[in-house]
């Protein structure tokens, strides 16, 4: 269950055989589903970070498909009940899932894994250059206070 309003965590089923495996990560049929704006394919090398930035009208479905991301989510929504709430997911080939993350929150990752990171991304509006739908912050010291730093538990 996700701690920021709005946000989704579907854990994807991996089927296996001797033939390899597959995972299905969206389908038009799935309730958490709301439309097809494009399909891209995000690289991040190993200890790289890729942040900030949020869109006001676009939905994003971000799922790492190799290696390992440190997926971050801080809520920027004026009138939300989670409003400032960061949240963390680890996500890619350890641990399958899909993040549903709404317009107005903020969202970057970190590789964490030894490979670089390779991240679908299904967002719910095309890409237009003239005008794109987003707002970026820094990825370091900014707006957003966040130590993008390993923390041993």
């Amino acid at each position: 269950m996700a701690k920021i309003e709005g946000v989704r965590v579907k854990p994807l089923e991996v089927h296996c055989d001797e033939r390899g495996w597959l995972f299905e990560i969206l389908r038009c049929d799935e309730e958490i589903f709301q439309k097809f704006g494009q399909v891209y394919l995000t690289a991040a090398y190993p200890g790289v970070v890729k942040a900030w930035h949020m869109h006001r009208r676009q939905t994003d479905y971000f799922c790492c498909v190799a290696g390992m991301i440190k997926l971050v989510l801080c809520d920027r929504r004026e009138g939300s009940p989670t409003k400032g709430t960061i949240e963390e997911f680890f996500a890619g080939e350890r641990n399958p899932i899909l993040v549903v993350i709404p317009p107005g929150v903020a969202h970057g990752f970190k590789c964490i894994s030894g490979e670089p990171a390779l991240v679908i991304n299904v967002p719910t509006e095309p890409y237009n250059a003239a005008e794109p739908d987003e707002v970026r912050f820094p990825a370091h010291g900014g707006e957003i206070d966040y130590d993008w730093a390993r923390k041993d538990r």
